[in-house]
């Protein structure tokens, strides 16, 4: 590769129409970089988006959703990945690499329905959507009477099976919503804590690609990256994975990040939670300490209550 700008630069995708509006995103600020560099997307389609009929907790995680574009990388048929990076590992495989963290979108949950405004207004036994065992149990501490339900596949899968009447609401992240120009659909958004990375696009490529690597350098925002740094370090401390009703979220306050956490049974009756505030240019050490401080609270024993469920 010629290290003074690219020629050709291939990205790996999902097919889901988020997944390539992000992809499409990256490829036009890539094109401003270098209108000299041919750009092309791979869609692709993981196991991640052909499993619907199972939690993701019940068939591997998030590492389905990443796979095949990790083999394309590998196999020299894509140059980059484009992910959302919430539903990224924790742990990323070897030989692999997150090269650059976008600006963050709106990292909030949205409630979703066609026929009620908010969580408050829904009646006792309402079916509540989700994919997450965090949402899952954020709503079920503060709204026991409601029932909670699974719910796979894409965003507009999800919105397809509320308009066909499957379920009273449903909660998806607002980023995607309004990426796809979807805001209307939002009714409200919650106060709960987001997954560690949401609302976030990252980037992988193969490890030691140190050309690439230069070239996608003034994509990532350094601001965003050390919020999600501190994030992914708590999930990472804890075995974070789709198991686990766990939240992170940091937020820069000039020189200084407040960090807060949470975890919780997905029953929503036991959960622990804890904030820190710290330097923002040792992200790592502040997640270390958020977990510390949720240590303190048995956050141990509310996990292993988890993986016994």
């Amino acid at each position: 590769m010629n290290l003074a700008h690219p020629t050709k630069l291939i990205i790996a995708s999902r097919e889901s129409r988020l997944a390539m509006w992000q992809a499409e995103h990256v490829r036009d600020r890539l094109r401003a970089l270098y209108p000299a560099c041919t750009i092309e997307i791979l869609g692709m389609t993981t196991r991640g988006d052909q499993i619907l009929d199972r939690t993701l907790s019940k068939v591997g995680g998030k590492g389905l959703f990443v796979k095949e574009l990790e083999v394309a990388m590998a196999e020299g048929r894509a140059d980059l990945a484009v992910h959302s990076l919430k539903d990224m590992p924790m742990d990323m495989p070897q030989g692999f690499a997150l090269s650059a963290v976008l600006e963050r979108e709106d990292p909030r949950d949205a409630f979703v329905s066609n026929n009620y405004a908010s969580l408050d207004a829904l009646p006792a036994g309402a079916i509540v959507g989700t994919s997450s065992l965090r949402r899952q149990a954020l709503i079920a501490a503060r709204y026991p009477h409601l029932v909670i339900m699974p719910l796979r596949g894409n965003l507009d899968t999800r919105l397809g099976r509320l308009d066909g009447g499957e379920y009273a609401a449903i909660i998806l992240a607002a980023a995607g919503l309004k990426r796809l120009g979807l805001s209307a659909r939002i009714r409200a958004l919650l106060d709960t804590m987001p997954a560690p990375g949401q609302g976030a696009m990252a980037i992988e490529i193969v490890e030691g690609a140190a050309a690439l690597h230069a070239w996608l350098a003034p994509l990532n925002h350094r601001a965003t990256e050390q919020a999600v740094v501190a994030e992914r370090m708590v999930s990472r401390i804890f075995g974070g994975s789709c198991q686990i009703p766990l939240a992170a979220f940091a937020r820069l306050e000039g020189d200084s990040m407040l960090l807060q956490a949470m975890v919780g049974t997905p029953d929503g009756l036991r959960v622990a939670r804890a904030e820190v505030r710290g330097a923002c240019d040792a992200p790592e050490a502040l997640g270390r300490r958020v977990a510390e401080a949720l240590a303190l609270q048995d956050a141990a024993a509310i996990l292993a209550a988890c993986k016994e469920a």
